[in-house]
């Protein structure tokens, strides 16, 4: 098993927009993310720690204006919290082994896939493609990961 973990030196290497994102809790601007309209088959990691949180299968367009899953690819990775800032209750979500802020769950999500929408900023993801899954040690997910046309 692998041990994923939030390192100092990762931190430091985080452009100022992850950074932004992931350690002051911020947002991306909709519609700017890297990865809202990827289409590729493989897995969104923490861009922190490198622990798996969503498979390229639980991805669908949501129009909201950020990459949108219907559930994290190891829920055990992910760590929901009450946010009450600007005026809202939401639920927030982060990495629990990085503590990198992802974004937010809604109950708005595809019924037919269980009725949630995972809201993420790209910022926060670094996307492995299936191809570099098994070497960069990600084999475990493959199957979570499907072909697109």
């Amino acid at each position: 098993m692998t041990h994923y973990e939030r390192r100092p030196e990762a931190v430091a290497a985080l452009t100022p927009e992850q950074y932004r994102v992931t350690q002051e809790n911020g947002t991306e601007r909709p519609g700017s993310g890297a990865y809202l309209h990827n289409k590729e088959p493989g897995i969104y990691v923490d861009v922190v720690s490198g622990e798996p949180l969503f498979a390229s299968a639980a991805k669908y367009e949501s129009g909201c204006g950020w990459p949108s899953f219907v559930k994290p690819i190891a829920p055990d990775n992910i760590v929901e919290l009450r946010d009450t800032s600007h005026g809202m209750i939401r639920v927030e979500v982060r990495s629990r082994h990085g503590d990198s802020h992802l974004g937010h769950v809604f109950p708005d999500g595809p019924t037919s896939r269980g009725g949630l929408r995972y809201c993420i900023n790209s910022a926060s993801l670094r996307f492995v493609h299936r191809d570099d899954m098994e070497a960069e040690g990600y084999g475990a997910y493959i199957d979570q990961v499907e072909e697109r046309a």
